[in-house]
């Protein structure tokens, strides 16, 4: 499939002008203003960072103020006349001139760094973070992240664009191997690692900015392209990694992505950018566009973006005074948005350290940060397959056949080792990678040298010639196969097999050696047709610096191989989420249906995420597709065996959330020391409509040969992750729904060893909830909510009229109408803890009764002393055909007489009264359908 989207020319000349996308140029940066408080009050380190924030913006005109909303402009406090964006690629556009900045104002400077510290040499190369997820290693991460710091600094950036949290949706996106895989809890749990290790030197304070937010799942068009995704599939898959590393670290920004998301721009979204990442998740650092992202001035400002990358176009003291003038924005906006930016760079230490005065053009690489690489590398690369314990190589005396192009550091039609050892900087073969790795270590310099050390001779042949390479491999007797691909930003994939007839190599010369190991590179998932004709695959990613000596102890057993994979590997690419490509979930659509842009067209590609919940391992699940090789796979040269799995769960007492402690017992069973991950996986209750199974919790334990370990992982459901939730969108909320979660212990996704089930209760009421106040019209009634068997619960109320719910009614109270008349009224009282699932109770109902209406006649009306007199009553129901019932009370001379209703009249005698005028007074006691009633009458007596 063809899905290139950027001409040649316009790469080259996006590269000639990248100085423009690493933040302000510096070659020799000044040192800290020195100045004390009593000149610049807001550099007084007693105070908080809010209050140091406001006094510098209470210094600043409003001009000023402006300069934190443009990137350049707020690193460099020297700068007050800069050119404006051409758009990427493209010659910068006139000068504009900002106000002169206040003094006492750090320069700080950023860089993109999910690889490494990217653009200017001189620095590591890490492997991909793919390969860094597959690791499944905090601690590794933690080392990356405090060795990137470190290069950061002293190549004088002190902030970092990193990490990249876009989901794998598919392994199309061009940009796949710079994220941390396809389960937003791996992938925040890493990232939330990572972010805390590289602001962790408070004396080379690094910050962080999380990218690219939200839905950046391809490059193919992906400023021309909307991700059109549920709410649910928002809050559950793509967001949550970004929830997870705010609430367990604390990154100083976010930035915004190229693409519509619902069919606004990502960057000028109020959805995206005010709601859910303010109101939701609670962020209070600042948002950036990426590169030419903006497209607006009032619209992006008044949706909560706070500042634009790179050259000014929008965010310009022009234009953004021509919105004030139009009454489009206030003052009050941009000194919010300029609060955001300068508050990250108080709270992180950017304004209190200066960056080293020089440094940027030397080589800041360490033997420290390379064996870091190394680490990551042993840890990240994994072994999908080893049939009869092909691996590891233990042949003596031996010819070994290497056979493709990226084992060897000699080019092949511009192929080698530096190729693959890093992301390239866009998917061009022309493109240069975004880490320099000048001459890294060469997988068959490696394999010659360990392989030397066991007698064994190594040949090569770079496959360019797939009959050479059969011939080369026939003459072997063990063979070592090299297969990559290679893409980068700008460009999705136009295939999702090998790249140069990887896949043929590999089948000829499986075909002409059977003892045939295959060494994937690549940056995220490939096919592998050719799987079940090889015995042993590794996947080594895009390896970095150290890369070739990693593979070669790999392969030689001298590290164990212990990688999970963070993404599915498809069997064909009908099985893929997002189907057969081209379709209307990839690459997406145009409105007459086609997925081709129209020549010259600009409209916006449609990209439906119509698989929704069902992301990766879980579409596999819940299809019944078996992968190639599935999520959490990753073989070693142990074994293990898992064994007594106990769940316990208790309730926070405060919060009501459910909180299991998953024990259980990994034996390492061979006599080979290795390390394993295992991973808790939870199938949710039907009724929950959560597809597959769901990654809730991971270990990763070194076990020496015959070591037996328990690991206790804690699932609790009041963690950012919300492992026990589902996004509700009917209340807007994460709600836990009850009924038995299966617990799932294993391997990988698929290989569970170990299964039990916790049953999660909503809490119930152990006394009902009441209702106070007469059943009448005009009346108030009130509503108590019982009494529960969790503490500290909030009760919402939904008040029921002959059980239907009556709209509006949502208080504790209610005042009952004409409407209600002859009607049950009861209250339903919702209680729900702070993060397990909720629980309904419903009051016992108050009838409603109609009013009544009494009438009296006295029989005779008049009448002397010795008269006899009765009084007829009769009572009637106001506004219905109801026959009265009950009794009345009929009160003469003092005296009270009882009298029965029947058919709705009675006739109560109350003999013989005394001279004058007499007031008899009738009481109706009322009904189950009548309210009380009374009347009175008067009798003459001579």
């Amino acid at each position: 499939m063809k899905n290139r989207s950027r001409t040649r020319a316009g790469v080259v000349a996006t590269l000639a002008g990248l100085a423009v996308l690493a933040g302000p140029a510096l070659v020799s940066a000044a040192p800290a203003v020195a100045a004390t408080p009593a000149d610049c009050p807001w550099m007084d380190t007693s105070k908080t960072p809010e209050q140091r924030t406001n006094l510098l913006l209470d210094a600043s005109t409003l001009d000023q103020q402006m300069r934190w909303l443009n990137e350049v402009t707020a690193g460099d406090p020297s700068i007050t006349t800069t050119p404006t964006q051409g758009g990427l690629g493209q010659p910068p556009g006139p000068p504009v001139t900002f106000a002169a900045q206040v003094p006492c104002v750090a320069f700080t400077a950023d860089t993109d760094g999910p690889w490494g510290i990217a653009y200017v040499g001189g620095t590591t190369a890490f492997p991909v973070p793919v390969a860094q997820a597959a690791s499944w290693d905090l601690a590794v991460t933690k080392a990356k992240g405090e060795a990137m710091a470190d290069e950061a600094w002293r190549k004088q950036y002190d902030n970092l664009f990193a990490p990249g949290l876009d989901l794998v949706r598919h392994p199309w996106n061009g940009r796949n191997a710079e994220y941390l895989g396809e389960d937003p809890f791996l992938a925040g749990t890493i990232s939330a690692t990572w972010v805390n290790a590289l602001e962790d030197n408070p004396n080379q304070p690094v910050s962080a900015v999380l990218k690219h937010f939200l839905g950046n799942s391809q490059e193919l068009d992906r400023a021309s392209s909307s991700s059109n995704m549920d709410a649910r599939t928002m809050h559950e898959l793509y967001g949550l990694p970004y929830e997870i590393t705010m609430k367990e670290s604390k990154p100083a920004g976010v930035m915004c992505g190229f693409n519509q998301f619902n069919g606004i721009y990502s960057c000028e979204n109020p959805d995206l950018l005010t709601k859910y990442l303010r109101d939701d998740l609670g962020f209070d650092g600042y948002v950036v566009t990426d590169n030419t992202a903006q497209h607006s001035t009032a619209t992006a400002l008044n949706s909560g973006l706070s500042q634009e990358l790179g050259l000014p176009l929008y965010f310009t003291p022009p234009r953004l005074h021509a919105a004030l003038d139009a009454g489009e924005i206030t003052a009050t906006q941009i000194r919010q948005a300029a609060y955001r930016v300068v508050l990250a760079k108080f709270a992180h230490g950017l304004m209190d350290h200066a960056l080293p005065a020089t440094g940027r053009f030397d080589d800041q690489r360490t033997p420290a940060a390379h064996a870091v690489a190394r680490e990551m590398e042993d840890k990240g690369a994994v072994l999908l397959k080893n049939d009869g314990r092909n691996l590891p190589l233990t042949v003596h005396g031996k010819t070994i056949a290497v056979i493709g192009a990226t084992a060897s550091n000699t080019p092949t039609n511009g192929i080698s080792a530096e190729s693959v050892c890093s992301s390239p900087l866009f998917g061009l073969s022309v493109a240069p990678l975004a880490v320099d790795c000048p001459n890294p270590s060469a997988p068959l310099d490696a394999i010659k040298a360990r392989a030397a050390k066991d007698g064994n001779t190594v040949v090569f042949n770079d496959g360019s010639d797939i009959a050479s390479a059969a011939k080369v491999a026939a003459a072997a007797d063990v063979v070592i196969a090299f297969g990559y691909n290679r893409t980068g930003e700008s460009f999705d994939l136009d295939t999702i097999n090998l790249f140069d007839h990887g896949d043929e190599l590999i089948k000829a010369v499986s075909a002409a050696n059977p003892h045939t190991t295959v060494v994937l590179e690549t940056g995220s998932a490939v096919l592998t047709p050719w799987a079940d004709s090889v015995p042993s695959i590794l996947e080594a990613w895009w390896p970095g610096e150290a890369g070739g000596d990693a593979i070669a102890a790999l392969l030689f057993g001298d590290v164990n191989p212990s990688g999970k994979l963070p993404i599915t590997f498809p069997k064909a690419e009908a099985d893929l989420p997002t189907g057969t490509a081209p379709n209307a979930q990839y690459p997406g659509v145009f409105s007459d249906g086609s997925t081709t842009r129209p020549a010259g067209s600009k409209e916006i590609r449609q990209v439906n995420y119509t698989e929704g919940l069902q992301l990766g391992y879980k579409w596999y699940d819940q299809q019944n597709i078996t992968p190639q090789f599935e999520f959490g796979r990753g073989l070693s040269y142990s074994t293990f065996n898992y064994s007594g799995l106990k769940l316990n769960t208790t309730y926070d007492p405060a919060s009501g959330a459910p909180r299991t402690t998953v024990s259980f017992n990994v034996k390492n069973t061979s006599k080979i020391a290795g390390s394993e991950v295992p991973q808790i996986y939870l199938t949710f209750p039907t009724a929950a409509a959560e597809p597959g199974k769901r990654l809730v919790g991971f270990d990763r334990i070194d076990l020496a040969p015959g070591e037996r370990r328990t690991v206790s992982v804690v699932v609790d459901a009041a963690a950012p992750n919300h492992p026990y939730s589902i996004w509700d969108t009917s209340s807007n909320g994460w709600k836990t729904v009850p009924g038995d979660y299966v617990v799932a212990v294993g391997s990988s996704s698929r290989d569970l060893r170990l299964t039990g089930t916790v049953g999660v209760d909503a809490p119930t009421a152990t006394v009902p909830p009441t209702i106070t106040g007469p059943g009448e019209i005009g009346q108030t009634l009130s509503a108590t909510p019982g009494q529960w068997t969790q503490p500290q619960l909030r009760f919402a109320y939904q008040w029921l009229r002959d059980g239907q719910a009556i709209p509006g009614e949502d208080k504790h109270s209610y005042r009952v109408g004409a409407i209600d008349a002859g009607k049950s009224i009861s209250v339903r009282v919702t209680a729900t803890p702070h993060a397990g699932p909720t629980g309904t109770a419903t009051s016992a109902p108050v009838l409603v009764r109609y009013g009544s209406t009494v009438a009296v006649k006295a029989n005779p009306a008049t009448g002397d002393t010795s008269t006899r007199f009765s009084v007829s009553v009769q009572v009637t129901a106001a506004a219905s055909a109801a026959t009265a019932e009950g009794t009345v009370s009929v009160v003469a001379d003092g005296r009270t007489y009882p009298g029965t209703l029947l058919g709705g009249t009675a006739v109560v005698s109350i003999g013989r009264l005394p001279r004058g005028t007499n007031r008899i007074t009738v009481q109706y006691s009322g009904s189950q359908t009548l309210q009380p009633g009374a009347a009175d009458t008067r009798i003459k007596v001579s």
